[in-house]
Order: structure tokens, then C-alpha cells, then sequence
């Protein structure tokens, strides 16, 4: 990089989004700007797409050498989604760009068939390597103590931003629940429980319904406005005249491929929708949680698929 702002001073940040306010001025397609991270998407059917998309790219090569922050088009790639993709191919600064099947954005591993195994053998691994760990090195057997370094170190690899790629496959379910279940057998007089009773005994929940609840928490702070996300972007609200229940039901769309059915605005909409008004009449997520967790103990498998 030729040229910027200053390195860990506390207006950087500010400064390099100002820097780059302009970045997107005359681009056709969807672009995303996240720090130094650039994304450009956008619907490729046709030759006149890619060549779209390429006169997107050629711009934003032409910015980054009028204001000497040039891209490493080394690390510059494309991938491609989509059955009738063309797999056109793309270019900047004269070097064919790399076409990719996955790559991790964000801590999140994406495919560029859209599904999430790959993701779930990733967090898998992660998980049981820091479970294993502390298997290793802490002497203490206390519950409390296992219980507080599984939620703060294990558990967080294998929930991270759940409600983007929440599996569906059984066998990815299974995977990322063997990681739970090797914990609670760590646990002094817990081994040869059944495994729903280990959670009883712990007083947790299995990883299943943690991310289905995660799936409400989300949709909750949508409807509230806390959300960077809005609601009328992923939903549409039934009409008053023909709700019945709760005043916040969602229209569920007819999908026919398991890739959409399986989206988070498609399969959270039936466990929404069974929410009562006074499970949604609360201001606060804390507060949310608690009607949830209520939920949990007195309506059998709510947050089950």
C-alpha cells in the first residue's frame, strides 16, 4: 500500500472508511466493503453480464491506482455459483483471477454450492482440538469450572454466526454434537447418563436447539430495529385481517429446492410463527431468552427439527 491513513491510531478506522467512501461510485453490480475486504456480486446469465462485471472490475483497479492503494491481485478471486453459471473468466491488472469452490469470509467457510459440511468438519475440528486441550491440562473435575471453559472456549466454534449456516444434513448435525457429547462425559458421574440427561444435569441444551434458538433471537431483534439486518428484507408480515394469534406471523413461501428451504428466512418461519403474543410482547433480548427458555421446559421438542 502507497498511501492511507495511520497505522493503530484511533481515528484510523474512520479515516480508511472515508478513504474508501467512494470506492463503489459507477459500479453496475452489488458491492460490499467490509475494512480492506472489497466484494463484487452480481447475476452473470449472459456474455453481456461478464462483461458487467468485468467493467466493474477494470474500475476499481483504475481507483486503486489514482489513490495508490493498489489491490494484491494475487489474492484477488472468483468463485462462481449458480447451475448455469458461464464460469466466465475475469481479469485485473492483465492477470486472470483465480476461480475458487470455497473460501472463508468472515470466519464462515462458503462453498460455491452453498452447502455447509465443509463448514461443519471445519468447526468440528476446531472444537474437539480446544476440548481436547483442556482435557489435557486441567486437573479439575469441578463441573462449574468444565462447564465455564466448554461455554467460553468450545462451544463458540461451533455456534459462530449459526443462523448463516445452520445445517440441515443429519450427518453434520451429528458431527458437531459428538463434540457436546464428549464434553458432557467428561464431566465426573455423568459418563454413563443417556445424553439428554447429561444436558438436564448440566442445565444445557443440546447444539440443535441452541442454533434454532439462535434463529429467534435473530428474527426477535429484526422485529425490534436492533438488528443491522432489516425484517422486510427477509420476511414479509401477514396481513392483520388474516393473522390469527400472534400480531407478527410471517408468510411462508413455497420453495422447492432444499437450498432455499433451508435458508434462514424459510425454515424459521413455522417456529416463529408458533410464538404466542405474549412471547413476542417483550422489549428487551434478555428478556426474550427467558420466554424462550420457558418455552423449552413446558412445550416438548419447540426448538427439535
Amino acid at each position: 500500500m502507497l498511501s492511507g491513513v495511520p497505522q493503530g491510531s484511533i481515528l484510523g478506522p474512520v479515516l480508511f472508511l472515508i478513504f474508501i467512501n467512494d470506492l463503489d461510485i459507477g459500479i453496475a453490480n452489488w458491492i460490499l466493503k467490509f475494512a480492506d475486504d472489497t466484494k463484487v456480486f452480481g447475476k452473470v446469465n449472459q456474455s453481456v453480464d461478464s462483461t458487467v462485471m468485468q467493467d466493474d472490475l477494470n474500475k476499481l483497479y483504475n481507483w486503486s491506482q489514482d489513490w495508490q492503494m493498489t489491490f494484491n491481485v494475487d489474492k484477488c478471486k472468483v468463485m462462481h455459483l449458480g447451475r448455469n453459471n458461464p464460469q466466465s473468466k475475469y481479469h485485473m491488472n492483465n492477470k486472470v483471477l483465480e476461480i475458487i469452490h470455497e473460501e472463508k469470509d468472515l470466519g464462515v467457510l462458503i462453498s460455491d454450492d452453498l452447502k455447509w459440511s465443509n463448514h461443519c468438519v471445519q468447526a468440528y475440528a476446531k472444537a474437539n482440538r480446544v476440548l481436547g486441550m483442556i482435557n489435557r491440562t486441567i486437573h479439575s473435575r469441578d463441573k462449574r469450572i468444565l462447564l465455564s471453559l466448554y461455554k467460553s472456549l468450545v462451544r463458540p466454534h461451533l455456534e459462530y454466526c449459526s443462523p448463516a449456516w445452520s445445517p440441515h444434513y443429519k450427518k453434520d448435525k451429528q458431527l458437531l454434537e459428538k463434540v457436546q457429547h464428549r464434553f458432557t462425559r467428561m464431566v465426573p458421574g455423568l459418563k454413563n447418563l443417556e445424553y439428554e440427561q447429561r444436558l438436564k444435569s448440566l442445565g444445557i441444551w443440546s447444539l440443535e436447539e441452541r442454533r434454532n434458538r439462535a434463529d429467534l433471537l435473530e428474527v426477535f431483534k429484526m422485529k425490534n430495529g436492533s438488528s443491522a439486518l432489516r425484517f422486510d428484507e427477509f420476511f414479509e408480515a401477514e396481513s392483520q385481517h388474516r393473522t390469527r394469534g400472534q400480531s407478527w406471523k410471517i408468510v411462508k413461501q413455497r420453495n422447492y429446492l432444499d437450498l432455499r428451504k433451508y435458508f434462514f428466512s424459510a425454515r424459521v418461519v413455522d417456529r416463529w410463527n408458533r410464538l404466542e403474543q405474549k412471547d413476542i410482547d417483550i422489549d428487551t433480548v434478555n428478556g426474550f431468552k427467558r420466554r424462550l427458555e420457558i418455552i423449552r421446559n413446558t412445550r416438548m421438542g419447540f426448538f427439535m427439527d
